[in-house]
């Protein structure tokens, strides 16, 4: 692999310092919930990324302690980021996860260093800091308590239930700094979720997340995404996703069309042509221009929400809301010598 042979002699000559030293550990659990799935126990060296200035995004440092994501999305666009490593943007992305081991105390260290300002930090903006791999690791409660001993301000995107796990910590941090977090919910079809987003917990247990941190007086903002064209995109569809994120006191709601960089665009293909073949000639014109669906189809979705929203009472949507949450058409950011994401 890649990073195997991510010595100081070449980061020193690539364009950007390697992510990993030489010393790696795999492991694989037979145990049900890690069953075919492999992790790559790394030591980062370094775990807090400035995203470059051109990506647009409404933040400008990223935390990431895993690649790879066994929520296995099948559109999910930091897929591409896995061929960085050597590994495939398919099957590799979805079971082959690169853990970073020493992410809290490298996280205290640079958050100690003289040349940090206590700027905003955003996590789950390339794969889910609470995926399957955080219920063994339990990374986020050291990196949670570093921002909270140093009340740095952040946010957390997630599709996972397993934030409730550190609500406590949640609340301490909230005493001291700035703190918000969203949950991702696109749709409501349970058959769609079975299929395209495999290994998360449902969208109905989501909500209840969103639910429960915002009674315990954490923030919590929906990104609505993505909505998926001609499948979870009619008028009704998206009126019932938006009634069930007002009903569970979503302080706000973002909708993001699907988007297929590459990467996620083959992999996503090959999915639809198993479950959708009759859409593949629509998704190619819809897609034919790049990876973002056409402006026009963005305004109708974002219109649409935003009636719904001011129906149910959260109001228009603001893409400002949560600074872990882009607008809706927002360019990747980059992580080292990846391009990273935000789902």
């Amino acid at each position: 692999m890649r990073w195997d042979n991510l010595g100081r002699d070449e980061a020193a000559t690539a364009t950007t310092p390697a992510l990993f030293g030489t010393d790696v550990v795999t492991r694989t659990f037979d145990t049900p919930e890690f069953r075919g799935i492999t992790f790559h126990e790394v030591r980062a060296r370094s775990i807090v990324n400035r995203v470059p200035g051109a990506s647009q995004m409404p933040f400008d440092w990223t935390v990431n302690p895993y690649r790879g994501c066994s929520h296995a999305c099948v559109y999910c666009f930091a897929r591409k980021t896995h061929s960085y490593l050597d590994l495939d943007s398919g099957l590799d992305f979805d079971s082959q996860i690169v853990v970073k081991v020493n992410a809290p105390e490298l996280l205290r260290k640079e958050l100690a260093g003289p040349r940090w300002q206590g700027q905003h930090i955003a996590m789950g903006t390339n794969v889910d800091c609470y995926q399957r791999a955080e219920g063994r690791y339990r990374l986020m409660p050291g990196i949670i308590g570093a921002l909270r001993d140093h009340a740095n301000p952040f946010s957390i995107l997630t599709k996972g239930s397993l934030i409730l796990r550190d609500l406590d910590l949640l609340r301490q941090a909230a005493r001291v700094t700035e703190v918000s977090t969203a949950v991702s919910v696109g749709f409501l079809d349970r058959d769609l979720w079975r299929t395209v987003e495999p290994g998360t917990p449902s969208p109905g247990k989501r909500l209840e997340v969103c639910r429960t941190l915002n009674e315990n007086g954490i923030r919590c903002h929906v990104l609505m995404a993505p909505v998926l064209p001609y499948l979870s995109d009619s008028p009704e569809q998206l009126r019932a996703t938006v009634r069930a994120i007002a009903e569970a006191g979503g302080t706000s709601v973002t909708p993001l069309a699907l988007h297929l960089r590459p990467g996620a665009r083959e992999w996503y293909m090959a999915w639809l042509s198993v479950h959708h073949p009759r859409l593949l000639s629509r998704y190619k014109s819809l897609y034919a221009e790049g990876s973002y669906a056409p402006k026009w189809y963005q305004r109708r979705i974002t219109r649409q929400v935003n009636e719904f929203a001011t129906e149910f009472g959260i109001g228009p949507t603001h893409t400002g809301t949560l600074r872990a949450v882009p607008a809706p058409a927002a360019p990747v950011t980059v992580e080292g010598p990846t391009q990273l994401s935000l789902l």
